[in-house]
């Protein structure tokens, strides 16, 4: 096959040439300014802010595709204004070409609502100060229409208050291509949040407010008469805020530096524009994965790679590779230096003498990185003994203690002993320091002995193979087990290698959740968790396992705990997820069916039939999809009804798929969808039940197939090698699970006084 283009068919005679029709310019010309929902509601920003407000509110719904709207404070529009408001070249910002030159609005070409009439349901509600009732407003392609039929296109009266509120519908329904090119409502939300939440740091005296449709709490909210840096702190996160650096600097000082050195020359004003930058930047103690970069050149949101790279040219040399840093740059140039007139979206501008004030600028963040200690970086850590004492490491080797030291000893049988160096044995005197003789500590008694040798066995090892299992196997088995201890470390750190960051949220819900979480933690028992010897899985079906923590043992039922851990880390992954693809998607009717046929009796007392009940609940996921799909990873696909995506909570670890069908009927009685916290709340705790690991409870009264050995095998693997390891590491359990869920069997102490009196 040929991938030469096929000539173009010759024309029997030359074509004429047409004027377009005004619309198809129109569209034409919109589609170049309006790329995606977060491109028109810049435009639409920049527009309150020129109208001097405080206070812009901004509401979204489905990633504003169905809903872009965003109401201000500002002036207002007058009456006479609106027949002509949203036609093209219409401005009141300039009115001759010189204009342009001592330019300080954001708006200047009169194309911004023209371009959103056209690909869109667009209305405008405003009021003046001097009027006395706010007027409403419909447009399509340019031109007033009535807002039903019947009615005259002229602006109506309305209640409203000083300010404008801007609404626009069914954005790109006239453009199906463009439609489909965009991602996910989830995406254009994201990016909706980047831009407003760019000009909120830029703009702390301006109150910004953005929200979805039908939520209560939004998702960026600044107050008014803030700081930069606070917005900061509040948008970003308090680890950015508190590395952040404070830069100024401007043409004096380049001028400065001329007159000291005796180079400075007579220069044309063109050639030597005034301008003055100010910049917030994180020190080389921050390190993040992707370089984060507010530019404002003249308070407007541009892009500049020029810029980026002269700031990752100042970065390199201080930071690992692979890290990035944070940058807030705002930029004033004199206007009539500068023109923004070079890109259809004005997210671009050239400004005379472009190197040499990049380079400045370039030369000043240095200097502060550098003084601020960019040759080296600081690191927190902090060592706790289990008695209190702390550990502290300074240079030159020299080791200080404070509190009990501890020795350890190992004996003939390869054991560690921890003794009290103070107080062998915890008995006896302790040695004074001054002392010239040093008594040498005294062999710990066996029954305060601590096992933690390489060595130790599980308890699975204890117990003879069983007789379906081939001699040969059986007696690898044996012989294998000192070494196979080391292989599970390697296949523990594996499993619980990765950090689990938290995600970055704005939601006082869910912010109030992880502080309860943290609040109850119980610290006796965060300990045995974080430092517990695993022993064995004693019966898989009720969920008990043996761990051994210094000299005593317990019996711990695992699933209450990984039910916890799956529950926090789901609260830690809020709204950022792995995903689980169900290939193929599974109905959802269909599974809702099994778990409320297998209900049974429980159905009939509700007073509602099996088919009613199906119904019900399979339209309430249905009508919560997009919740589902943006801060959970469960994508019900609204037309066909199928689940084709599951939240991943923990890599290595894969949910009992049987337990699909009840986790989705319990989403109906068992969530609390009134309250958006007790909301988050129940479905974190239902997808943490559905990760629980162990038989199904109370579902399909059935008897289950005997497993055989291999699944016995599998299940016990994975609950020493990947959630075990998971709840030494995530795990802040609370007094609940400690009162419920662990019990104390054995204490060496106690077993070695009975064996005294036998």
């Amino acid at each position: 096959m040929s991938s030469e283009r096929p000539p173009s068919p010759v024309p029997n005679e030359p074509r004429p040439i047409k004027r377009l029709e005004e619309a198809l310019v129109n569209r034409i010309a919109a589609g170049e300014i309006i790329h995606r929902p977060a491109s028109a509601l810049k435009e639409l920003i920049e527009n309150c802010l020129d109208a001097g407000s405080t206070q812009i509110k901004v509401t979204i719904k489905e990633g504003g595709l169905k809903l872009l709207q965003i109401a201000d404070n500002g002036c207002g529009i007058r009456k006479s204004d609106l027949p002509i408001l949203c036609e093209r070249f219409t401005t009141s910002k300039l009115s001759s070409f010189q204009d342009l030159q001592k330019l300080t609005t954001y708006g200047f070409r009169g194309e911004a609502l023209a371009s959103v009439s056209h690909v869109s349901h667009l209305s405008v509600t405003t009021k003046t100060k001097d009027e006395p009732c706010a007027w409403k407003a419909c447009y399509a392609d340019g031109n007033l229409v009535a807002p039903k039929p019947g009615l005259t296109p002229d602006p109506k009266p309305t209640a409203g208050n000083d300010g404008t509120t801007i609404t626009a519908e069914d954005l790109f329904y006239n453009t199906p291509t463009r439609l489909a090119a965009l991602r996910s409502s989830s995406d254009e939300y994201a990016r909706i949040l980047d831009v407003v939440t760019k000009y909120a740091v830029h703009n702390p005296n301006v109150s910004f407010t953005c929200k979805k449709q039908g939520f209560s709490a939004p998702d960026v909210s600044t107050p008014s008469n803030s700081s930069v840096q606070s917005n900061i702190k509040l948008l970003y996160s308090a680890s950015i805020a508190r590395e952040l650096l404070h830069v100024t600097t401007s043409s004096e000082v380049r001028k400065k530096k001329e007159r000291l050195k005796g180079k400075g020359k007579a220069r044309a004003e063109d050639e030597d524009p005034d301008w003055e930058a100010e910049a917030y930047l994180t020190s080389a103690n921050y390190q993040g994965k992707k370089m984060i970069l507010l530019l404002f050149i003249n308070h407007r949101l541009v892009e500049s790679t020029r810029i980026k790279r002269a700031i990752e040219s100042v970065y390199a040399p201080v930071l690992p590779k692979g890290s990035s840093p944070f940058i807030y740059l705002s930029l004033q140039i004199s206007p009539q230096h500068i023109d923004v007139n070079v890109h259809p979206t004005k997210r671009e501008v050239h400004f005379i003498n472009e190197d040499q004030i990049v380079d400045d600028i370039a030369d000043a963040l240095q200097a502060e990185v550098v003084k601020s200690g960019g040759q080296s970086r600081t690191f927190e850590y902090q060592t706790v003994l289990t008695d209190g004492g702390m550990i502290s490491v300074s240079g030159g080797g020299n080791r200080r203690e404070s509190g009990k030291r501890k020795a350890v000893d190992v004996d003939e049988d390869g054991d560690q002993a921890m003794e009290d160096a103070d107080t062998p044995s915890g008995s006896g005197s302790a040695t004074p320091v001054g002392s010239s003789t040093q008594q040498r500590p005294k062999k710990p008694l066996p029954q305060h002995k601590v096992r933690t040798s390489a060595a130790d066995r599980t308890l699975d090892s204890m117990f003879a193979p069983p007789p379906s299992a081939t001699p040969a196997s059986g007696s690898t088995l044996a012989e294998n087990d000192s070494s196979s201890s080391s292989a599970n470390k390697v296949k523990n750190r594996g499993a619980v290698g990765e950090t689990i960051q938290e995600s970055r949220t704005t939601l006082v819900s869910i912010h109030e959740l992880r502080a309860d979480v943290v609040k109850k933690k119980h610290g006796g028992f965060s300990e045995i968790v974080e430092k517990h010897t695993f022993v064995g899985v004693v019966d898989l079906k009720l969920s008990l396992s043996l761990i051994q923590h210094t000299t005593k043992l317990y019996l711990v039922n695992h699933g209450s705990l990984a039910e916890e851990m799956f529950y926090q880390l789901a609260l830690r992954q809020f709204g950022n997820f792995g995903r689980i693809k169900l290939d193929p998607p599974p109905p959802v009717r269909h599974l809702i069916n099994l778990a409320v046929e297998a209900e049974g009796d429980k159905v009939k007392e509700s007073g509602m039939t099996p088919e009613n009940v199906t119904k019900a609940i399979t339209e309430l996921i249905i009508d919560r999809a997009d919740l589902l799909d943006e801060y959970f990873s469960i994508k019900v696909n609204a037309k066909t009804g199928e689940l084709e995506t599951l939240p991943s909570l923990l890599k290595e670890y894969t949910p009992n798929l049987d337990r699909l069908p009840q986790f989705l009927m319990r989403l109906g009685p068992e969530v609390d969808w009134t309250d958006e916290k007790s909301c988050f709340e129940t479905v974190l705790r239902e997808l943490a039940y559905f990760h629980r690991p162990g038989p199904i409870e109370s579902f399909m009264d059935v008897e289950a197939p005997n497993e055989d050995e291999g699944d016995e095998k599998a299940a016990k693997w994975q609950v020493e090698h990947v959630l075990f390891p998971a709840m030494r590491k995530h795990l802040l359990p609370p007094k609940i699970l400690l009162e419920k869920d662990v019990v104390q069997v054995a204490n060496l102490p106690d077993l070695y006084r009975i064996f005294e009196r036998c």
